[in-house]
């Protein structure tokens, strides 16, 4: 029986996904009977419903899956969509980024990875008035840079992402790696979906990026090994900046600017 709740924030879902998130949200219910109940009777982020907000991203859209740890645990943070903290409206301050992205450590570092990749920062000078630079070309009035978050999620989302969290909830009294395993039977089901799709169209399967130790607990699951993998680690540690697969792989998209 999925409760009143989990029903109302499938709302936020594109109706592609809605078949698939019932049967994930059952097999969850059939690994742990008491884990969803319990689950609905807590206090739990994201708020306002917006635990499924993330696949508003149409499942025949995908072409990539970003999975992430879990939810910011701040509720102005928490939107249900991964690495996209809602505290975070402008990127860029006179001084370089804004004090709110600043702040996010693991989005401050993948913008700062984007940078890299798009040949907007020195690889050997990634802080200081080498951000300053950066800061004072995407202010300039004929600047093609995004100026706002929103701006950048839409941006990857248009270039196909499905931007997951390898558990849907935080809880501060539940140790994440638990919280992520009562989800893995969900995420079985969505990238069974997903596998099955590109199946059904003889497309390519779409690229699971896989960031940080709890995200890489799904490489051992056997669908798993029906996808091209990108694995790096989670953007809060500085070396991610210098990550050359991830560059490699976020360069050609060119993120943070209007044009692409």
């Amino acid at each position: 029986m999925i409760s009143t709740a989990l029903e109302a924030g499938l709302q936020l879902a594109d109706p592609s996904w809605k078949p698939t998130l019932h049967a994930g949200l059952i097999a969850m219910a059939e690994a742990d009977p008491g884990y969803l109940p319990a689950l609905a009777a807590d206090t739990y982020l994201p708020s306002e419903g917006r635990m499924f907000a993330a696949f508003a991203q149409p499942l025949p859209a995908v072409r990539y899956v970003l999975i992430g740890e879990g939810p910011y645990p701040r509720a102005d943070s928490a939107t249900g969509v991964c690495f996209m903290d809602g505290a975070v409206h402008e990127l860029w301050s006179e001084r370089g980024m804004s004090k709110r992205v600043n702040r996010a450590t693991s989005l401050r570092n993948f913008m700062k990875m984007l940078l890299v990749s798009d040949g907007l920062l020195d690889p050997a000078h990634t802080s200081g008035t080498a951000l300053e630079t950066v800061a004072q070309q995407a202010a300039h009035p004929d600047s093609d840079m995004i100026q706002y978050l929103p701006q950048l999620q839409a941006k990857l989302e248009a270039q196909g992402f499905l931007l997951l969290n390898a558990t849907l909830v935080y809880r501060p009294h539940v140790p994440p790696l638990k919280e992520a395993r009562a989800w893995r039977p969900f995420l079985q089901q969505i990238l069974q979906a997903l596998a099955e799709q590109g199946a059904d169209t003889d497309d390519a399967p779409p690229t699971l990026i896989l960031w940080g130790k709890v995200a890489q607990v799904l490489h051992s699951m056997p669908v798993s090994a029906r996808f091209p993998q990108a694995i790096a680690e989670h953007p809060y540690n500085l070396s991610f900046i210098q990550n050359a697969a991830m560059q490699q792989l976020f360069g050609p998209m060119h993120l943070l600017r209007c044009e692409h």
